[in-house]
């Protein structure tokens, strides 16, 4: 491996730990995707971003990076479901926080800190933010 295994090690703990964070909101709530759901989506992400960096030898990475953000949309669309008897869609927050959340590991992967950090606790405000009705 190119990259020093100190420094991999610390991008995988950081996306780790910002990732739960996202996640314990989620689980706070009572959602689907708690932390455990969070912390896989970045540590894949992260792990899928880091072999692409240092395991193919100078290919474009952005492919890879590319088919994370895809695949990731298929995980989130299982969280989505519509209530029965016209409740309307349910998931579509949590869904989105997956998404996020994949992209916070692809940031931590590649050394961009507080990118990683600005996009976690960007989503946690959010989160937070009290739900506005129609």
């Amino acid at each position: 491996m190119n990259g020093d295994w100190r420094e991999t090690l610390v991008r995988l703990l950081v996306a780790v730990a910002l990732a739960a964070a996202v996640g314990y909101e989620r689980e706070a709530r009572g959602k689907a995707a708690g932390v455990r759901t969070h912390i896989l989506i970045a540590l894949g992400a992260a792990g899928f971003t880091l072999a692409s960096l240092y395991g193919f030898g100078g290919a474009d990475v952005s492919r890879v990076a590319s088919g994370v953000v895809a695949g990731v949309g298929f995980i989130g669309a299982g969280v989505i479901f519509r209530g029965g008897h016209g409740e309307g869609v349910a998931g579509l927050t949590t869904a989105a926080s997956i998404w996020v959340t994949a992209g916070v590991g692809m940031c931590a992967a590649c050394g961009l800190y507080l990118l990683a950090l600005a996009l976690s606790a960007v989503s946690v405000l959010v989160l937070e933010l009290p739900k506005v009705r129609d």
